[in-house]
């Protein structure tokens, strides 16, 4: 093209280009919103593996649209969350609306994110959005979490909480934990209950190995997993109660630098070697995973039930008795046999608007959201339309029968995804009330209920408590020294699969040692200094359980 410009070419091009920046909306990335009669918002759901309708705007969108004028655009994640945060951010392809998991490394880019001017500051607007309002109030927060991602900013409002549970009745416990298939246990004469301790549990994994089992010619695995090794790691908590333990001084370090964190390591690295644990299992896809699911190539899998439930469902529907049903309950370090399992119950999406969405854009996503938060915008995402797919009987929501039958008989989920349910919105709805305001599950099949009901039977023989302690975690991020910390701490999980996989206990020492060193020339024992500095006098958690 060529670079020789002609003023009066260039005043008209110019004239061109500003009629149609006033005929659209402001601020970058924000042409074409107008969808018709409704406004056009896209937004970035950042939890892997999610997906939406495969017929186009469902019926609950179509309602969203007539309440609210928006139509939303949505975005699906595949792969690392993590990766996405800092990917969106680092090529400036940004949604209008984020929201994705409100810890790990996708809250930390999130924040970093703030602080570098890629979000948008609400404060000034709140007070017109009260649902939006009362999601970030301080007494609706956990306070470490408050206190690093929203009394962070001087005043200023980047980020707001969803399905923080309104009331502990609200608090949903996903019950992690080992499931194995039923007909596999008792092919192998053991008692799923008997499986208590780690030796317990690597003998049981050695029966089914030892047993040759296959499923169409193919070998089944003992144990496996979901994609990138979601969550068979969780195995850890045989070790060590937490992140971060008691050195035996009243300080605290983190547990990569201790004993334990050795032998747990080991531990998996001879479930690898032994042929005990899918090798593909933290390379793998979501899709394959399930695949293997379905192909009943995986005996004992390791997740929260809901998504083993959902996993396995045509698999079990087609082959009777090969329910999964959890093991244990397995020891657990540090506590007490009678002890309630400590659980950390918090909102599990951060929302943010990106400085892709400006001036009218802001107003509508924060319409949007608000609306979304209401009691109104709850009802409608969890149980789809009122009339249609439920009804108020007595003042308590109850689904119309062929609505049910039509959920319950769909394997996939496609049937309740086509409505609307299940695509993303439930991450934008303000705090949990699902039983304290709504009516629960009014979806769940008496099986799957009964099923939820008996692992946590034998799971939390003594119930739960939940964690209102500070997370050392939290307060590690704002140590001087986090920003030149946090890349080595960052690859303790990627040093802990390659340790996994090392040819020998030696090196697999070797790998993590030498993260350790990394570690204590980029800041750890400042860091930690002041990690226990900050949290003298303060209630700090040692024991938690994946939640």
């Amino acid at each position: 093209m060529t670079k020789i410009w002609h003023k009066g070419a260039a005043a008209l091009i110019a004239t061109v280009l500003l009629g149609g920046l006033l005929a659209g909306c402001t601020g970058s990335g924000s042409d074409n919103r107008q969808d018709g009669d409704s406004y056009k918002l896209k937004v970035l759901h950042n939890w892997n593996g999610s997906t939406g309708s495969d017929q186009g705007i469902t019926p609950i969108e179509e309602v969203i649209r007539e309440k609210t004028g928006i139509t939303i655009e949505w975005e699906y994640t595949k792969g690392s969350e993590a990766e996405k945060v800092n990917t969106i951010f680092a090529t400036q392809d940004l949604p209008d609306i984020y929201t994705g998991p409100a810890w790990g490394g996708e809250l930390d880019g999130i924040i970093k994110a703030a602080n570098e001017g890629q979000l948008v500051d609400i404060s000034d607007k709140l007070a017109n959005y009260p649902n939006l309002q009362k999601s970030i109030a301080k007494e609706n927060v956990p306070p470490a979490l408050y206190e690093k991602a929203f009394d962070a900013f001087d005043g200023k409002q980047y980020l707001l909480l969803q399905n923080q549970p309104a009331t502990n009745e609200d608090g949903m416990d996903w019950l992690y934990g080992f499931y194995v298939r039923k007909d596999i246990a008792e092919a192998v004469g053991v008692d799923p209950q008997s499986v208590v301790t780690k030796d317990d549990f690597y003998q049981f994994l050695r029966k089914i190995k030892d047993a040759n089992l296959q499923e169409n010619g193919q070998p089944v695995f003992p144990l496996g997993g979901f994609s990138n090794g979601w969550a068979v790691g969780i195995g850890n908590t045989m070790f060590f109660g937490s992140n971060y333990v008691d050195r035996g001084d009243g300080n605290l370090e983190h547990v990569f630098f201790r004993q334990e964190y050795e032998e747990y390591t080991l531990f998996y690295r001879k479930l690898i070697e032994e042929g005990l644990l899918d090798p593909e299992v933290f390379t793998q896809t979501d899709p394959i995973a399930k695949e293997k699911i379905n192909q009943g190539r995986i005996a004992v899998l390791a997740a929260h039930y809901p998504a083993i439930l959902d996993a396995s469902k045509e698999y079990v529907t087609a082959n009777p008795g090969s329910d999964y049903i959890p093991l244990g309950p397995l020891e657990r370090a540090g506590a007490a046999p009678d002890r309630p399992v400590d659980l950390a119950i918090q909102g599990n999406n951060v929302t943010a608007i990106t400085k892709n969405c400006q001036g009218e854009c802001v107003d509508k996503a924060l319409e949007l959201l608000d609306f979304l938060a209401s009691d109104e915008g709850f009802l409608l995402t969890r149980y789809g339309v009122e009339g249609v797919h439920w009804e108020m009987v007595d003042g308590t929501p109850k689904p119309v029968q062929e609505w049910f039958d039509k959920f319950a008989e769909d394997a996939s989920g496609k049937e309740r995804k086509n409505v609307g349910i299940g695509i993303g919105l439930e991450s934008l709805t303000g705090l949990d009330r699902i039983n304290s305001a709504a009516g629960g599950d009014i979806w769940a099949d008496q099986k799957r209920t009964e099923a939820m009901e008996n692992a946590r039977a034998i799971l939390r023989p003594n119930g739960i408590q939940v964690i209102s302690a500070y997370n050392p975690g939290d307060v590690i991020t704002k140590s001087p020294d986090w920003e030149m910390l946090k890349p080595s701490l960052d690859r303790t999980g990627d040093a802990w699969t390659e340790a996994v996989f090392a040819k020998s206990d030696e090196a697999a020492l070797r790998i993590l040692n030498d993260l350790r060193d990394q570690m204590k020339k980029t800041g750890y024992d400042n860091a930690m200094e002041y990690v226990n500095e900050n949290l003298k006098g303060k209630e700090v958690v040692t024991l938690q359980m994946p939640n």
